[in-house]
């Protein structure tokens, strides 16, 4: 599998006076995941749009294996990319192998029907993700945590190079949150390349080979989770009191800790290594 991603320049706004971003740049190699961080507004679904082609940007360009994206028919980029937005609503109560199979959209004509092919990768998406089961269920009767798993299986009937997640886990719980992740960890050990969009610092250092945090829209922060994600940026970032942990005993990651503002004070310093104690 390929999916080497090289993101150049790229800007975004609906006016000319006032981008959303300006020159967003960086690379990934096959099989890598960034983790695309930023505070509400800051333009991360913009970008993955952008990314994906259905924002149209007036500067820089986005290369997946030497191909410019830009310059490609609609059809070939949905066959090289899958997307899965923020929030998606079926109007109508689609069994989960009907949503499923509609990735498959892009290989189909327009008056043609799925063909065993496109079932076969269907079932084998639904299969990864472990909602076989589902497969005969009405859209509308999901919880959110299968619904978020059906959307992806969706996008991966397509056989895409790179996928884009925006904010996967949104609205989840703790649990559903972990399958989400532990997904990406899935595809990315299989060589797919993944942007995910989240507002979760913990979800970089879980999952992120890289990692940039979109504000005063420009992409800040662009590296390794463990080396560029600290307390400051964080701080400075999201407007609150955070602390970064490096816990051991068997766990061995960095964490993030939010902190109330008036709790603060009054709450143990970290150690000079940042190393979590009992």
């Amino acid at each position: 599998m390929t999916g080497r991603i090289k993101i150049e320049n790229l800007s975004f706004g609906f006016t000319t006076q006032d981008p959303i971003f300006s020159h967003i740049s960086f690379n990934l190699d096959p099989g890598e995941v960034f983790c695309l961080l930023g505070p509400n507004g800051s333009g991360k679904s913009t970008l993955l749009k952008c990314i994906a082609q259905l924002l149209s940007s007036p500067t820089g360009r986005v290369l997946l294996d030497s191909e410019n994206l830009g310059q490609l028919p609609s059809g070939k980029i949905a066959k090289l990319l899958g997307f899965v937005p923020q929030s998606l609503v079926s109007a109508f109560p689609f069994t989960v192998a009907d949503i499923v199979v509609m990735g498959r959209a892009s290989r189909i004509g327009m008056t043609a029907s799925p063909s065993k092919t496109d079932q076969h990768h269907s079932r084998a998406a639904m299969e990864k993700l472990g909602i076989a089961h589902l497969a005969q269920r009405p859209c509308n009767r999901l919880s959110g945590g299968e619904w978020q798993m059906v959307l992806i299986a969706r996008a991966l009937t397509q056989s895409p190079r790179v996928l884009l997640l925006d904010e996967p886990t949104s609205h989840l719980d703790l649990g559903n949150q972990i399958k989400i992740l532990e997904i990406v960890d899935s595809l990315s050990k299989e060589g797919m390349t993944i942007i995910m969009a989240s507002h979760f610092p913990d979800h970089a250092f879980l999952s992120a080979h890289k990692m940039g945090i979109l504000k005063n829209k420009s992409l800040q922060g662009v590296g390794a989770p463990d080396r560029v994600l600290t307390q400051a940026l964080l701080e400075e970032t999201y407007g609150t009191p955070i602390r970064v942990f490096s816990i051991g005993d068997g766990v061995d990651r960095k964490i993030c800790v939010p902190l109330l503002k008036n709790a603060a004070p009054h709450l143990p310093k970290p150690t000079k290594d940042n190393e979590w104690k009992n």
